[in-house]
């Protein structure tokens, strides 16, 4: 009799015996975010994590759990904490910034008008959210998925306390991140002519080490000074770029944008995919979600293209208007969803630094407008 009650208590144990459909329908889906990152290759450096995330709390959900009565948490608990008090997303734009380089952006001021345009689905997002019945904290926090920014996305989640909604809003930031390829260029292709696609820009000007140096000390004080609320993305971004372009600390760079970035990766995506549970992810509100951020990235990415004809008509057909796409802050897959339109048009233009500029003016503006809702909704 022993022999059997405890036979039934271990089959009882079981994940067998405690899943829900929901839960095998979440299993699933992340077995289609593994094969997406590792057959197709859409952004493995995060979609594994998040994927491996989403199927280990749909099998065992304490992973998570919070402690009670002085008990210990799951592993990914203390993970996410680091999501919730916006450390984590903080130091992956450090490690952003190390690995950016700025460069074709000062060459070309202009472009931060293509990034300022892009963050239009942004704003259009938040209209869009608010008609849907979410309050303001929570639409502010869905429509940065526009930018295509997922450390933003979960900063700005954390800092409005939307942690209900972080799940989804995270997995459809990171989504778009990787299907950037595929979403881009029938918006770009709709927009465009075959001989503005074939428009050659001509070679950006050299950038000094003294430019590249003030960039980052520079526009951390305009914006800060301007927006305090961005100096934790602003700032570390800056942070990052200047140990890049300073010189003198490579050991500090080299650790930012490897061992670091890659750590913080490890735990941001894991924790992001443990919030993933069927419970949390299979609703109404999940669905919306989802296509109010495939809005809001369409949006963007249409805004900064019709700029971008618009400054091709001001310098006198001088821009491509396929730089406007990216626009976004997708770095660097954006930029190169531009220079592939382009190529496939004439194979001898190159457009790649070009939208560098748009690209990473992107990441800045997606951190600016993080700022401003939480500058409205009076968080610091």
């Amino acid at each position: 009799m022993n022999i059997l009650e405890t036979l039934n208590n271990l089959v009882d144990q079981t994940a067998f015996m405690n899943l829900s459909v929901g839960n095998y329908i979440m299993i699933i889906v992340a077995c289609g975010f593994l094969y997406l990152a590792i057959r197709r290759g859409y952004e493995p450096l995060l979609l594994i994590p998040i994927a491996f995330g989403m199927l280990l709390v749909n099998m065992y959900p304490d992973i998570i759990a919070e402690p009670v009565n002085g008990g210990s948490g799951g592993l990914l608990y203390y993970f996410y904490q680091l999501d919730e008090w916006s450390i984590l997303p903080s130091l992956i734009f450090m490690g952003v910034g190390a690995m950016t380089d700025f460069g074709p952006l000062i060459a070309n001021p202009k472009s931060f008008l293509l990034g300022a345009a892009a963050q239009f689905g942004i704003y259009g997002a938040y209209f869009l959210a608010i008609f849907l019945g979410f309050n303001g904290e929570a639409a502010a926090a869905i429509s940065i998925i526009g930018g295509a920014d997922g450390p933003t996305s979960i900063f700005l989640a954390g800092k409005l306390q939307q942690t209900a909604l972080l799940g989804p809003i995270a997995v459809a930031a990171y989504s778009y991140m990787s299907l950037v390829p595929i979403i881009q260029p029938p918006f770009m292709k709709l927009l465009t002519t075959e001989a503005e696609r074939k428009i050659k820009m001509e070679q950006l000007r050299p950038v000094t080490k003294l430019e590249k140096i003030l960039f980052p000390i520079v526009v951390t004080i305009i914006v800060v000074m301007i927006l305090p609320t961005t100096a934790p993305l602003v700032g570390m971004l800056m942070l990052g770029n200047l140990f890049r372009e300073s010189g003198v600390v490579k050991q500090l760079s080299d650790t930012a944008s490897n061992a670091l970035m890659y750590i913080v990766v490890i735990m941001l995506g894991t924790s992001v995919g443990a919030t993933t549970s069927a419970e949390a992810f299979l609703n109404v509100n999940t669905i919306k979600i989802v296509i109010l951020g495939l809005v809001a990235f369409s949006v963007g990415t249409s805004a900064g293209v019709i700029f971008g004809k618009l400054m091709k008509v001001v310098t006198g057909g001088k821009v491509n208007p396929l730089i406007g796409s990216a626009g976004v802050s997708a770095v660097p897959m954006a930029a190169r969803v531009s220079q592939k339109v382009g190529s496939e048009a004439d194979p001898t233009n190159f457009l790649l630094m070009h939208a560098m500029g748009p690209n990473v003016a992107g990441v800045i503006g997606t951190a600016v407008a993080a700022g401003t809702f939480m500058a409205i909704f009076g968080v610091k």
